[in-house]
């Protein structure tokens, strides 16, 4: 089996970051999406994180990853940040 390894993300403070939503859950908004070396696409947070976003079924089902056009559509909606829930900011992450 496989493991996929994460890089951590850094926080760069943002003044529009919605850092919770209204059932308490820390949420950013999507701003953009890059490439990382291996050609994985990364979301880019308002709060500054980022997360990979694969489509690997079964385990992970994102077609619209893979499609400029739906990307695009997902620029400016809510995300959950799990950097964020996590508490994590540029001093708590590693390496």
């Amino acid at each position: 089996m496989q493991k996929n390894v994460e890089r951590t993300s850094v926080t760069k403070a943002s003044p529009d970051c919605e850092r919770t939503a209204h059932d308490g859950r820390p949420v950013s908004r999507v701003t953009g999406f890059h490439q990382d070396e291996e050609g994985h696409w990364v979301v880019d947070l308002s709060c500054g994180h980022t997360q990979h976003l694969r489509h690997q079924p079964p385990w992970q089902a994102r077609p619209w990853v893979l499609d400029a056009a739906l990307r695009e559509q997902r620029i400016g909606q809510l995300f959950d940040c799990g950097w964020c829930a996590q508490g994590a900011d540029s001093d708590t992450l590693g390496d």
